[in-house]
């Protein structure tokens, strides 16, 4: 591989294949035809396998019959209107765009990049982005635009920003100096599992929580190398449309209105701060869990897209007050559908990847696959750190096509925690190997849900620019990230250190 922004070997191949390939929207046109056609074949030949958890037989369904017409026709629609990612995209960028329109974010942003060695600020992206996680998926809706705008204002390749920045909220999506919902959702599944062992174990909240505050600086080295090692320089050759360069470099300093805006903005989002604090802190507020008194799960985490929505908008408004660039109510309209607009390619792609994700489920395809790559491992009959290495890299390969984290892991907890659980291996430690492999190829993956959007970002400064270039120069990060978490597991493995509170690698330490 060169770096002298010439991709050579397997990536320029990857490259030249995946430019090859239709628009999209075509592709996953084609791809729900395959499905189709594959869930005849397979329910004729009664394809099928036995769910670890539920003990059920899962069936291929046939989708080519009157029950799969049927219920295509009637739930199209509704597919699409209550499609998840689509309406978090919506909302988010709305609130975005505010204050990006009003000059908020340029300015607020140069003022880090000038401020702010650059050696500093590209660790900073990956941590934010793995952070992210913690409102579900809003870093990966946020912080790509937001590292596109930072890279500008060094004087960088916006596009190398958006692909940092996407491949940060992706790939680290399990990463978090914090507890998110991930924690919360696979230990659940973990402690049922375990329910039905011998010696029952709970896997709590912060069963991994050691090992992915150490992960999220590992991201953050890891990524800041790719960057400046691939990324930046393979992105020097691409050309930027007018549209794709209206945010001008300068030396930092700020005109006075631009200081006062910021004043304004600050002050506003210092009170809505601390409106939300109060909202969450004290004990039986109404954003905690009604039920627990917890945070972890509650409204305020669940709710967080609308709350991210005002953090942006309120600052963003204030700031266009101040320095005259909102000067009527209905302003503030226009930037909120300046933004819509520039989503009008993506919410034509979200027709037809809500229907691929359904019709694969539908068809028990997605179960049956990953319950026979689990079977698959499992009768290699290895154990200790080659296997391992091949459960995260089956996980990881498995990741590529079966997005949903909570619905694998519902599959595999039941097979590998009760295997590993004879060696003495902890549940959380068997949950913690998951992760690594669930979280690090989302972002090499087209079938991500959102990947579209990442596209529609790039083409907003290069049209030209295919998705065979798009994989190839996240590749980097996947391969390498990956082999750093890897290592990262074993060193940890290796010491025995604890993994999270009250957790080590083995149940009996």
């Amino acid at each position: 591989m060169k770096i002298n922004g010439e991709s050579k070997g397997l990536l320029r191949w990857i490259e030249v294949a995946g430019n090859k390939l239709p628009h999209p929207f075509w592709m996953f046109v084609w791809i729900c035809v395959f499905i189709v056609v594959l869930s005849a074949v397979t329910a004729m030949m009664g394809v099928s396998a036995l769910h670890p958890d539920t003990g059920q037989l899962v069936k291929a369904q046939n989708l080519i019959s009157g029950d799969g017409l049927r219920r295509f026709v009637e739930e199209m629609v509704t597919n699409f209107a209550h499609f998840a990612p689509f309406g978090l995209v919506l909302v988010m960028l709305m609130g975005v765009s505010i204050a990006e329109q009003s000059g908020l974010l340029a300015v607020a942003l140069r003022t880090v990049a000038f401020s702010v060695p650059k050696k500093i600020v590209m660790p900073v992206i990956f941590i934010i982005g793995a952070c992210g996680n913690i409102g579900s998926d809003a870093g990966i809706v946020i912080v790509p635009p937001i590292a596109a705008l930072i890279f500008t204002q060094m004087g960088l390749n916006p596009i190398a920003g958006l692909i940092a920045g996407y491949a940060g909220a992706t790939a680290g999506f399990t990463a978090n100096f914090f507890i998110a919902g991930t924690d919360v959702l696979l230990a659940g599944i973990s402690t049922q599992v375990t329910q039905q062992m011998p010696q029952a174990i709970e896997v709590s909240a912060t069963a991994n929580w050691y090992f992915m505050i150490a992960s999220t600086f590992l991201l953050g080295i890891g990524g800041a190398f790719i960057v400046y090692r691939f990324t930046i320089p393979r992105c020097q050759k691409f050309e930027l449309l007018s549209a794709g360069t209206d945010i001008q470099v300068s030396d930092g300093s700020l005109s006075p209105s631009e200081r006062k805006g910021l004043k304004h903005a600050g002050l506003s989002l210092l009170i809505y701060s601390v409106l939300i604090i109060l909202l969450v802190a004290p004990e039986g507020a109404p954003l905690r869990n009604q039920v627990t008194g917890g945070i972890v799960p509650s409204p305020f985490l669940r709710g967080l897209i609308p709350i991210l929505f005002f953090f942006f908008a309120i600052p963003g408004y204030f700031y266009g007050k101040a320095t005259g660039a909102i000067k009527a109510p209905n302003d503030v309209l226009r930037q909120m559908e300046h933004g819509m607009k520039e989503l009008s390619g993506y919410i034509v792609l979200m027709l037809v990847v809500a229907q691929f994700i359904n019709l694969f489920s539908w068809s028990n395809l997605d179960t049956i696959l990953a319950i026979g790559g689990a079977e698959v491992l499992k009768s290699t009959g290895l154990t200790g750190p080659v296997m391992f290495t091949l459960f995260m890299i089956l996980i990881a390969v498995l990741n590529i096509f079966l997005g949903s984290g909570s619905a694998k892991w519902a599959i595999f907890a039941p097979i590998f925690i009760p295997m590993l659980a004879q060696l003495n291996y902890n549940p959380a430690f068997v949950q913690l190997m998951y992760r690594v492999g669930d979280s690090i190829t989302n972002c090499v993956s087209p079938l991500y849900v959102y990947f579209p959007l990442l596209l529609g970002w790039v083409h907003k400064y290069n049209k030209t620019i295919g998705i065979g270039t798009i994989i190839s120069l996240l590749i980097p990060y996947a391969v390498i990230l990956f082999v750093m978490w890897v290592v990262l597991l074993f060193v940890w493995y290796g010491l025995g250190l604890p993994i999270g509170v009250g957790e080590g690698i083995y149940i009996n330490s």
